[in-house]
């Protein structure tokens, strides 16, 4: 199986030897153990590739990402394999005392950085943030930078997915601000396959459900900062 991922913790990420952890590495390993895939073979990209790349057959699977309409003509989805709310990195100490999109569009000297193409963009968009305050950043590390540097004064994605970085950054001087479910419902993500490969969604999909939430599952997820509860809420979300 070939396996596209980013540098994005507690997701996907590699360590100084270059091995390939994370919790969508992980998952999506295991189930090509578990369908009996000759080898697994991670791909490394930015996420602008992701899914044009899974469309031309670069790659057999993406890993987790929002499930949104305008995805769905492009690629199919897995179940969800999370269902996560968003947060802004912001400075440490949050100078601005943001407390979500809401707020900093509220203050016209607060800009966005959002990663190009991710869906909270659009979210930030729904919630007032002017498009002439949004930053459009390649990665993850690029943004958390222009963070760090003050270029920008915020920088939004998955709550966890920047709680993540930090870790694997602790002197960088970061905080998150977790966005209100009034502005933004933690939403579910997947992993993406091309859509002429149903037998291999048919097949990754009984993993999905022999795995998620089994004692393995969350012993594994744990290792990357989810709780019980995490899980719990993708659980519910699905039935």
């Amino acid at each position: 199986m070939r396996f596209a991922f980013l540098q994005e913790p507690p997701f996907c990420f590699t360590d100084a030897s270059g091995k390939l952890g994370g919790c969508d590495a992980k998952l999506a390993e295991k189930i090509g153990q578990m369908v009996e895939l000759a080898d697994f073979s991670p791909i490394e990209t930015e996420f602008a590739e992701l899914l044009p790349g899974v469309a031309k057959g670069r790659w057999d699977m993406t890993t987790g990402l929002f499930i949104s309409d305008e995805r769905r003509k492009l690629v199919d989805f897995t179940r969800p394999i999370w269902a996560l709310p968003d947060g802004l990195m912001v400075a440490k100490g949050d100078p601005l005392g943001l407390a979500g999109y809401r707020s900093l569009a509220r203050n016209p000297s607060a800009i966005l950085a959002v990663i190009s193409d991710q869906i909270q963009h659009q979210t930030a968009l729904q919630n007032g943030v002017p498009p002439g305050r949004i930053k459009t950043i390649a990665t993850q590390a690029e943004a958390a930078e222009a963070v760090a540097q003050g270029i920008v004064q915020a920088y939004a994605s998955v709550a966890i997915a920047h709680r993540g970085y930090i870790t694997r950054e602790p002197d960088a001087r970061l905080d998150v601000v977790d966005v209100p479910v009034s502005e933004k419902q933690p939403a579910a993500g997947a992993f993406a396959l091309a859509k002429n490969n149903a037998a291999l969604r048919q097949k990754v999909d009984r993993c999905l459900d022999e795995l998620l939430g089994s004692s393995w599952h969350r012993e594994m997820m744990s290792q990357y900062g989810f709780s019980d509860d995490d899980i719990d809420r993708l659980l519910w979300a699905g039935r």
